[in-house]
């Protein structure tokens, strides 16, 4: 099932099956995820975030628990 999804600004926004909670947030260049990305979870709160290059994850990407404090930091 395809996700909601609108673009605002540059970036694109896909949603939870529920239609109203964003579930990420990013830009697409050439088909691809590129720049800073954001995940969220269903209640709202930040999941993880990172950086694309050409649709490939790099740098460092953090994962948030449900308190919103880092819970992880990895290194693509």
């Amino acid at each position: 099932m395809n996700k909601k999804s609108e673009i605002v600004k540059g970036y694109t926004i896909k949603f939870h099956a529920n239609g109203k909670t964003r579930w990420s947030k990013g830009k697409i260049k050439e088909g691809k995820p590129d720049g800073y990305w954001e995940w969220y979870r269903i209640n709202g709160t930040l999941k993880r975030s990172g950086y694309f290059k050409k649709g490939e994850q790099i740098g460092t990407w953090t994962t948030y628990g449900l308190d919103g404090k880092v819970y992880k930091i990895t290194e693509k």
